[in-house]
């Protein structure tokens, strides 16, 4: 989009009370530390804010809503229309009730494992392994070390793609294996998520425990995106990713870990293309070695850039 378009899209947008930036770098925002430009970037002030801008926003300007960038992959062409992304906005715990905490999609899932183990609620310990915001981990039904979102969530307010704003239940979330069944354009605002009394050293020697197996397993020191691909029904993506040879496997800057073969890295000058591509070369091979097609757990968004090398 150019500079012209970019203004002209600025004239078309409703007034906010947040940040509302033009041609803003997502690299920054990602752990990958690639992509392109957002034409918007749309930080609201509160859910207000936030709920005013959908209300008033042009049905054919797409939104796209990011959180910390930590299983997200933006190409190299950038993203059109306005992504939104909370920073410090919605990112609220408090304590309801004995065994209940509720949690702003902008928090962090590490420090929501955190608050629970301060108010001794167990269950919540897989968050320590979770990298991301709760809004993500809500979409993705992310899970690891025996638990996921399912098994904490009571429900969920979510916003549609006007602003208008929903109270759904577990069962209406429709979650899956690293998936909830709910429109794109739906946005998570908070949870309800439920626990159960414990001792606090219990809890915290548990997280202890899941820190030290992903330092011990996963290449956490480097520019990566976490998980690349769902684990397939009944066995893990990492051994047929292994099985089929793709361990350490390079495509421009980008390299399949040598540790932990589920993990994807940008090198140091690794383009959103490099990364892309090397995890469509892995998937093309693990298919061709085992039959199995890994889905990619990474979230891919933004255009990729015409002519590119690997595109």
């Amino acid at each position: 989009m150019t500079m012209m378009s970019r203004l002209a899209l600025i004239d078309r947008l409703p007034r906010v009370r947040g940040q509302l930036i033009a041609d803003a770098p997502l690299a920054p925002f990602t752990w990958f530390r690639v992509g392109g430009p957002a034409d918007m970037l749309f930080q609201p002030a509160d859910l207000a804010d936030l709920r005013d801008f959908l209300s008033a926003k042009p049905a054919d300007i797409p939104v796209t809503v990011i959180g910390v960038g930590s299983n997200l992959l933006v190409r190299d062409g950038g993203v059109r229309g306005v992504v939104i992304r909370f920073g410090r906005a919605l990112s609220g715990i408090e304590r309801v009730g004995a065994e209940q905490i509720r949690v702003g999609a902008g928090a962090v899932d590490v420090t929501v494992s955190a608050f629970a183990r301060d108010a001794g609620l167990k269950g919540l310990e897989f968050l320590t392994g979770v990298p991301g915001t709760i809004g993500g981990a809500l979409r993705m039904n992310a899970g690891a070390y025996s638990g996921d979102m399912r098994s904490i969530t009571k429900q969920a307010t979510l916003l549609d793609g006007k602003g208008g704003l929903h109270l759904l239940t577990l069962p209406q979330l429709g979650f899956s294996y690293r998936h909830c069944d709910l429109a794109e354009d739906w946005i998570f605002i908070e949870a309800l998520l439920q626990g159960e009394a414990d001792d606090r050293t219990a809890i915290a020697e548990r997280m202890a425990a899941i820190r030290a197996a992903r330092e011990d397993s996963q290449p956490l020191r480097t520019r990566t995106g976490g998980s690349t691909f769902a684990n397939p029904e009944g066995g893990h993506a990492w051994q047929l990713i292994d099985r089929a040879g793709c361990r350490g496997l390079t495509r421009g800057g980008a390299m399949v870990s040598a540790k932990h073969c589920n993990f994807l890295i940008n090198q140091g000058g690794a383009s959103a293309a490099d990364i892309e591509s090397l995890g469509d070369e892995v998937r093309a091979r693990v298919l061709e070695a085992t039959g199995v097609e890994l889905r990619w757990e990474i979230r891919r968004i933004g255009e990729k850039v015409k002519g590119q090398a690997h595109e």
